[in-house]
């Protein structure tokens, strides 16, 4: 294998496949890159045989392809010598079948390489007919619900995300049991099949890294694993298994207080009371609302306490008083993009509900926390 290739171009797709490789994996050979070079291009796969991401550089993105083969390049140092070769085409070429030569006119490395024959033979099967989702619709989908999944490997299917496809229906839902998010939206071409999935979350949020603009991205869906077809970039990701818990019965239907308010100002006076949870457990602050007025506050024994005023549109007989988490209130705000919000309760003791003014497809709750 010998060839020639534009610096950047090679970094753009190293930088997309390495996010495959783990730090745990227990076969060696995953522990390195896969370059397979064809008279077509070049394709670079990682993977943990958990989460495969293949690229594919056309060859006509290649400056010089003299001789093709196939060879595995640890991972570890790839990225950073592409990254510090003081030119911007880099030559590549094997040596004695196990060893590769990168350089350049002024310098080279010579590295010990791996067996591509041990490399595993990882398909990526595609459909015909894959759904079509927009990369920037995509990502958001992903943005707005990823955050609420659990950290907490004792129940392992709360750690990804439940994707649902009933017709045009797509919904996004992510819960750890204290907090949920949902969004969902309609598919230009409605599906026959129903589908309920559940994606790991951290292999989706390098999947979201991926994607950059709203150019569409195909998603091929299997029994055990998806694929996401995006540009010249394969993402596959196994699923887990299992049956996600039935969420529908957890969003109320029925609100006694209904309150609107200004997104900014909520956000930073709940901002600025957590200041003193900052190292606490929940990072615990109280909210009340009475006389069309908002009061939250918290309190610290060893530090002090603090007070925050808003004025809140609802009803003025409204009167609550609830307590919750303010770093689970404030990554639930982030996903929200306009001005003003809803918050809906229904009392001290049943989910907080946060929605937009204007995008009815966007859910967000929060458990309240008991302090008596």
């Amino acid at each position: 294998m010998k060839f020639t290739i534009d610096k950047n171009i090679l970094l753009e797709n190293l930088n997309n496949v390495i996010k495959g490789v783990s730090t745990k994996n227990v076969i060696p050979v995953l522990n390195g890159i896969k370059f397979e070079l064809t008279e077509n291009g070049l394709s670079l796969t990682a993977s943990d045989s958990e989460l495969t991401i293949n690229s594919f550089i056309d060859k006509k993105e290649i400056k010089n392809i003299e001789s093709v083969g196939t060879i595995v390049i640890q991972s570890k140092f790839i990225l950073e010598i592409i990254r510090k070769m003081p030119s911007d085409v880099i030559n590549f070429e094997v040596i004695d079948s196990l060893k590769i030569k990168i350089y350049t006119d002024n310098n080279q490395y010579n590295l010990n390489c791996l067996d591509a024959s041990d490399y595993p033979n990882l398909k990526m099967e595609e459909h015909k007919d894959p759904i079509l989702l927009k990369g920037d619709v995509l990502k958001s989908l992903i943005n707005q619900t990823v955050f609420a999944i659990s950290t907490q490997e004792l129940r392992p299917l709360l750690t990804g995300i439940n994707v649902t496809i009933m017709g045009d229906s797509l919904i996004f839902i992510a819960t750890d049991s204290y907090r949920l998010a949902k969004k969902n939206i309609k598919l230009s071409t409605p599906i026959n099949t129903e589908v309920d999935i559940v994606i790991p979350g951290k292999n989706i949020l390098e999947l979201e890294k991926i994607i950059t603009d709203d150019e569409m991205v195909e998603m091929h869906i299997f029994n055990n694993k998806v694929l996401f077809k995006y540009k010249n970039i394969k993402f596959q990701t196994n699923l887990l298994s299992g049956t996600y818990p039935n969420t529908s019965n957890l969003i109320p239907t029925d609100f006694g207080i209904i309150a609107k308010i200004n997104k900014n100002e909520y956000t930073a006076s709940v901002d600025r009371a957590a200041l003193l949870t900052q190292g606490k457990d929940k990072n615990i602050i109280k909210m009340k609302i009475e006389n069309k007025e908002m009061i939250i506050n918290s309190y610290a024994s060893e530090i002090g306490k603090v007070e925050e005023k808003l004025f809140v549109d609802t009803d003025p007989s409204a009167n609550i008083e609830i307590s919750f988490s303010s770093k689970y209130m404030l990554e639930a705000l982030k996903t929200i993009k306009e001005e003003e919000i809803l918050i809906l309760l229904t009392n001290d003791v049943r989910p907080i509900v946060i929605k937009s003014l204007t995008d009815e497809s966007l859910i967000q709750l929060i458990l309240p926390i008991k302090t008596y």
